[in-house]
């Protein structure tokens, strides 16, 4: 059972996931304009992100959310991002977001990952911890390794979008 409810515990007050009994805060961060600085620094500074995006009129984004957040709250090494493709247009650009929910796991200027995946965070949990295990050169070559990881590193680069944006 997965469930966003207010937390009681948090000062200010602010949201909780009630995930298989347990009650967590929100960890994962809702992107706005304000919070950019935060996403690069966290980018620059090494620290692995995933983001997850998607639209606020979206069922499916609306009852993965809680999962993603628990995921959040598992994984404190990472920073997960909630991006509406609407509300951050500026940010996401022409991104091909063919469904939701679409993942981007990046860790500084390395885009590891980016596609649409089925709605099951225990499968997203399974790719970072992946991808985190490798090197840097290991993350490097195997993204200059097809045609396809290419070009995420050229379109759906996180730390780069942000640059454009803001210039």
């Amino acid at each position: 059972m997965v469930a966003i409810l207010p937390c009681l515990r948090c000062r200010p007050p602010a949201a909780a996931v009630l995930h298989w009994g347990k009650i967590r805060c929100m960890s994962a961060l809702f992107l706005v304009p304000d919070n950019f600085p935060q996403l690069a620094s966290a980018l620059s500074s090494g620290r692995w992100v995933v983001a997850c995006l998607c639209a606020g009129w979206c069922d499916v984004c609306k009852q993965y959310r809680a999962g993603f957040e628990a995921l959040a709250a598992d994984h404190p090494q990472a920073l997960f991002v909630w991006i509406d493709i609407e509300d951050q247009a500026d940010l996401v650009g022409d991104l091909d977001v063919e469904n939701f929910p679409t993942i981007l796991i990046q860790h500084q200027d390395i885009v590891a990952f980016y596609g649409t995946m089925m709605p099951e965070p225990r499968q997203v949990a399974r790719l970072l911890e992946a991808q985190m295990e490798r090197s840097d050169d290991d993350l490097r070559r195997e993204a200059a390794g097809s045609a396809e990881r290419q070009q995420w590193q050229r379109d759906c680069n996180l730390l780069a979008r942000l640059d454009e944006i803001s210039s």
